[in-house]
């Protein structure tokens, strides 16, 4: 008859401490301090219409539209938060 093999006790492992530059990056300013979640919408879905405008409103082309401007969107509004206030 086989033996059978004692259950092996696991340790958890532990976290690594968290670097710095997370931390930094908490305190960075945000574009979420100045636009909502439903401008920011808004904005993306503008610029969305206006990309599907330019190629004539071909279909098959809504997710790639919209993923576009809302990256041509995000780089506009950190942009501008990092460039500081108008005068």
């Amino acid at each position: 008859m086989p033996r059978e093999k004692p259950p092996t006790t696991s340790t958890p492992r532990k976290r690594a401490p968290r670097k710095a530059s997370a931390a930094i990056s908490a305190s960075a300013p945000s574009y979420n301090q100045f636009v909502g979640p439903e401008q920011r919408a808004a904005l993306i879905a503008e610029a969305a219409f206006f990309r599907s405008e330019k190629r004539g409103f071909v279909p098959g082309h809504e997710v790639e539209d919209w993923l576009a401007a809302e990256s041509e969107v995000d780089a506009g509004l950190m942009h501008a938060v990092e460039s500081g206030p108008s005068v």
